[in-house]
Formats: structure tokens, C-alpha cells, sequence
């Protein structure tokens, strides 16, 4: 019997020829080149595959924006014209749409969290828009919580804004506090994603309040909590939740859709925005979900870890750096 060594499209093949002659017998029409063409054309395919692989993991991976997928790397920017375009309308377009409930569920929030004198709190707000908080409140409420309770004037803030327009907006609403132009708030633009420019271990308390859900990468938010948090640091973050009621659930979702855009049409001409806003509550992981990312991230949680708010509308997350 005897073998030969044939070259195809940079391939080597070792073929027996005693084993190819019944192919090309005088009975048949196959010939020999029309053979090695076939094991051409086979290698040229899987090359084909091959690269149509590599180039599936060279595309970008996508994340939600609302109900819609985008490319990662647009979100932050979509997400950055919804806060300019609603910034001026902000507050009002907030008590409008909660009835003023997000003023108590704030409340609650800064007696929740309790922090003592001479608390160094980081305020992230990152750019991106919640349907029940003004600008600057948990920030505002922790400076005056710590001044009733404590008479404390050391206590400070750091305000981080990743949209410099909501950040004029906080400014603006500070100038008429006595803290303005003190070393107690400070405001700083910022990614909640890399927060690169703040040392490890330097503050006593990290806030979010409804803006963790908006952002490209939750687990990296997170993670740079838990490493600007000092060891018995504090992370809270105030966000909407799911209703497990069912009824009180089906009426959320009717006022969630049906007439929170129609106010943000009417009041802030803009009802894309509000949409969007809605959307983002909905995609949201569940209480315990989102309990499960903190406690991934390395923080210590009491109970449950969260507390319930209006139904579950609302809910307040905690974990301790240990």
C-alpha cells in the first residue's frame, strides 16, 4: 500500500492511495485534484469559523439602559444627557412625583445611619438621576443631623458628581447654608466606578441614594466602597426596591408607567427621561439580590441587610467594613 503526503492551504495531508483508488476508479468521475479541492475547501471553511469566532470576542459587551441594551461604553454618556437634561427641574419634578415621601424616606435614612461626631462621610451621587431625591439632601441631612445631635462642626462631606451641571446644582443649593465655603462639604466630579483620586481607609461612611442602579458595572461601584471606607466603615445606600404585595405592586407599576412620564413631560418637558427613570427601577436586582453583591464584595451585613420602605418601593441597604 502506498501513502503520500499532500499539501492544501498550508495543511498537511496523509493520504493512502490504495485507499483513494476505489474513488477514482474508471467508473467513477472524481478525480484527484477534484479531492484534495474538497479538503481545500473544508479547511478554508473551519479557517472561516475560526475567525468569525475571534471576531465575536472582539465585540463590545452590552448592558441596559432601561428596557433597551446599548454598548457599555455608551451608557455613561446616555445616562449623562438624562441628568443634563433634567437637572434644572430636579427637585420639583421629585416632590411631584413621590408626593414629597422621598423627604421622609431620607429622613429615616440619616437616623438610620446615626453617625457620630466628627464623621467623615463620602456622598456619591454619580451623574446619574433618582426619581425621589434632590440634590445634596443626604449630604445636607448628615451635616445638620450631626450639628442637632451632637453640636458638631468637624463632621465633613465630600459631594461627588460624575455630571458637572447636577454639581452646580448641589452648589447652588449649599450657598444658602451656613456650611457653604467651610471645609465641611466639598465637591468633586467623579466616577462612583473608579474612584482613583480618593485614598484607601479615609472615610467613615459611603452613601448612594437611588443612583447605584444606573451605573455601567454595580460590582465595581462596590468595590470601591468597600476600599475608601475606613475598617468599621459604613456603606448605605438608599434605592428602590421590589413590592412583594401584589396588589400594591400592580398600582406602583400603573403610576410608575402611566403617569410618572406624563409629569415629566408636563413639568420638565421631557418625558424620555422619566421614562428611562421608570425602566431603570424596574431592571434592578430584588432586595435580597442585591444584598447577596454587597456581602460578594467583602461588607458585613446585619440580619437581612436591608430595611423596607413604603411597601418595598424603597429600601435601605447597609454593610460594615470588618
Amino acid at each position: 500500500m502506498r501513502w503520500s503526503v499532500v499539501r492544501c492551504n498550508n495543511n498537511n495531508f496523509i493520504f493512502c492511495i490504495g485507499l483513494l483508488r476505489p474513488l477514482i476508479s474508471s467508473k467513477s468521475r472524481l478525480t484527484y485534484p477534484e479531492i484534495f479541492r474538497g479538503f481545500a475547501s473544508s479547511t478554508s471553511q473551519r479557517t472561516s469559523d475560526q475567525q468569525a469566532i475571534k471576531n465575536d470576542d472582539k465585540k463590545e459587551l452590552e448592558t441596559n439602559f432601561g428596557f433597551k441594551y446599548v454598548p457599555e461604553s455608551m451608557k455613561e454618556k446616555l445616562v449623562g444627557q438624562v441628568f443634563t437634561n433634567v437637572a434644572s427641574k430636579y427637585d420639583v419634578m421629585n416632590d411631584a412625583m413621590s408626593l414629597g415621601i422621598h423627604r421622609l424616606w431620607k429622613d429615616h435614612f440619616i437616623r438610620t445611619m446615626a453617625p457620630g461626631p466628627g464623621t467623615k462621610e463620602l456622598t456619591t451621587k454619580n451623574d446619574y438621576i433618582e426619581l425621589m431625591r434632590s440634590v445634596g439632601d443626604i449630604a445636607m441631612g448628615f451635616l445638620n443631623y450631626c450639628k442637632e445631635i451632637h453640636g458638631d462642626t468637624r463632621a465633613q462631606v465630600t459631594l461627588l458628581d460624575i455630571n458637572p451641571k447636577m454639581l452646580d446644582v448641589g452648589r447652588e443649593r449649599f450657598k444658602k447654608t451656613p456650611y457653604n465655603q467651610t471645609s465641611q462639604i466639598q465637591f468633586e466630579i467623579g466616577n462612583a466606578e473608579n474612584l482613583s483620586a480618593i485614598s484607601s481607609n479615609s472615610f467613615d461612611v459611603y452613601t448612594i441614594a437611588f443612583g447605584i442602579r444606573n451605573c455601567t458595572h454595580i460590582d465595581r461601584v462596590l468595590s470601591e466602597a468597600y476600599r475608601v471606607l475606613r475598617p468599621g466603615g459604613r456603606f448605605m445606600c438608599l434605592e428602590f426596591g421590589k413590592v412583594q404585595n401584589s396588589i400594591v405592586s400592580s398600582i406602583y407599576n400603573l403610576y410608575s408607567f402611566q403617569i410618572i412620564p406624563v409629569l415629566g413631560q408636563v413639568i420638565a418637558a421631557d418625558r424620555d427621561s422619566y421614562q428611562y427613570l421608570v425602566e431603570s427601577i424596574q431592571r434592578f436586582p430584588s432586595q435580597d439580590k442585591f444584598t447577596e453583591m454587597i456581602k460578594d464584595t467583602g461588607f458585613t451585613v446585619i440580619d437581612k441587610g436591608w430595611e423596607d420602605l413604603t411597601f418595598g418601593i424603597a429600601a435601605i441597604h447597609s454593610g460594615f467594613k470588618l
